[in-house]
């Protein structure tokens, strides 16, 4: 079960990617949609396309980048959560979908982020 402390700083990554995304032009659709099949972090609209996002965070890259973290396991729960999403909202699934992965990590107390568009293929 995470910590309070990790829950905030979870918090704040999606809030930094959030703000990273929208600065891109993207708009939120919506934030930590959950079902019994996962957790998706943001939604969001780019264009006409809608964005499955996962935000990953890492004090450091020690043991691999956020982004090594989202394997062949994790896209299966996406894929299905972002499916579940879809059958729930039948206007969006009409138009394209990506996932993409936004990585935090903090490098001598300064924050970087790596933002992969399309990280997957559905």
């Amino acid at each position: 079960m995470p910590t309070d402390n990790s829950k905030q700083t979870g918090q704040q990554a999606e809030d930094s990617a959030c703000h990273y995304l929208e600065l891109q032009g993207l708009s939120l659709i919506e934030r930590n949609y959950c079902c019994a099949r996962g957790e998706i972090d943001l939604i969001m609209k780019d264009n006409s396309t809608t964005v499955f996002v996962e935000v990953r965070f890492r004090r450091d890259e020690r043991f691999g980048s956020g982004a090594e973290s989202v394997d062949s396991r994790k896209q299966k729960k996406l894929l299905s959560t972002a499916a579940h999403y879809l059958q729930k909202n039948p206007k969006t699934a009409k138009g394209a979908c990506r996932f993409d992965v936004i990585s935090l990590t903090v490098n001598n107390g300064e924050q970087q982020l790596n933002w992969i568009p399309d990280a997957f293929q559905a």
